[in-house]
C-alpha cells in the first residue's frame, strides 16, 4: 500500500542495481512510484522506465537548478514526452535561491513558462520551493494554478504557508527528514495538513530516513516516512498509507485514466 511520490530512479546512482531497487520496493509493499525526471539527460531513462514497469510513472520539466537552460528546444522535446500517458506530472519546477545555479530573474520566466506548459497537457505541477517562499506563493497564484493543481514537494517551510498553498488547491509531500530527531519545524506542520492532501515521498537518492541516513536512498524506505506520519496523526499505519495511496491517485492518475 506504500506510495513514493517523489524520486529519482532515472539518475546514474541507480544504473548498476535499478532492477534490485524496484525489486525491493515490491517486496517491501510499494504499489505506486513516481521518478521525476530534472533535466534533458534523464527523460529518456525515465520514458523506458514508465514503460517497463508497471508500478512507475514518470514526471518530465526543469528543475530551478537548470532552468537556464530552458529554451523552445527543449520545449519540443518535453511536449514529446508529455504525449505519453504513464507522464502523469510535470516537474519538478519551481525556484531554489539557497543554490541559485541559475539566476534569479531566469528562474522566474522559465517557473511561469512551464506552469504555461502543463496547463496545456493539464498535467499537476511539482513544486521546488527553497528560500523562495514568498515568491513561489505569488507566481503560484498569479498563474491559475487551480486550474491543474499540485504538490509542494519535500516541504520544508512553516504551517502558515501550508495552509496558504492548501488553501490553493494543493497536496503537500513529506520527505525522509521528517523522521530526524532535528526535524521538530516539519514535525509541527504535518497535524495541519488534512490526510486527503498529504503524500509521501523519499526524493531518493537524496534525503535517507532514519535508519539509514547516511546510506543511498532508495523508494522502498518511504514506508519510516509514512509510520512516522502515521505516529504524529495518532493513526494506523495502514490508515494512513490507505489514504496517501488514494491522495495519490487523485491527484496523478485520474485524468490519465490510470488506477
Amino acid at each position: 500500500m506504500f506510495v513514493d511520490s517523489h524520486c529519482h530512479l532515472e539518475m546514474e546512482t541507480y544504473a548498476q542495481d535499478r532492477d534490485a531497487v524496484i525489486k525491493r520496493c515490491l517486496d517491501n509493499g510499494l504499489s505506486y512510484i513516481l521518478t521525476v525526471g530534472t533535466e534533458q539527460k534523464y527523460f529518456d531513462t525515465v520514458m523506458e522506465m514508465v514503460d517497463r514497469y508497471p508500478l512507475i510513472y514518470g514526471a518530465i520539466g526543469i528543475h530551478p537548478h537548470n532552468s537556464k537552460d530552458f529554451n523552445d528546444t527543449l520545449i519540443t522535446r518535453i511536449e514529446t514526452c508529455l504525449t505519453n500517458k504513464r507522464i502523469v506530472a510535470y516537474g519538478e519546477i519551481g525556484l531554489d535561491f539557497f543554490k541559485n545555479y541559475s539566476p534569479r530573474n531566469i528562474q522566474l520566466k522559465a517557473f511561469e513558462a512551464q506552469i504555461a506548459l502543463a496547463q496545456r497537457f493539464n498535467l499537476p505541477i511539482i513544486i521546488h520551493s527553497r528560500q523562495a517562499k514568498e515568491e513561489t506563493l505569488t507566481i503560484l497564484k498569479n498563474n491559475h494554478v487551480n486550474r491543474t493543481g499540485g504538490v509542494i514537494h519535500c516541504f520544508s517551510y512553516d504551517h502558515v504557508w501550508a495552509t496558504k498553498v492548501l488553501d490553493l488547491g494543493f497536496y503537500i509531500s513529506i520527505p525522509g527528514t521528517v523522521t530526524y530527531p532535528a526535524a521538530r519545524n516539519l514535525v509541527d506542520v504535518v497535524p495541519h495538513i488534512p490526510l486527503d492532501r498529504i503524500l509521501s515521498e523519499t526524493d531518493a537518492p537524496f534525503l535517507t530516513p532514519h535508519p539509514y541516513r547516511g546510506k543511498r536512498n532508495e523508494p522502498s524506505f518511504v514506508r519510516f516516512v509514512v509510520e512516522k506520519i502515521a505516529q504524529i496523526y495518532k493513526q494506523s499505519v495502514d490508515d494512513v498509507a490507505t489514504h496517501i495511496r488514494n491522495n495519490f491517485m487523485s491527484l496523478f492518475l485520474k485524468k490519465r485514466g490510470g488506477a
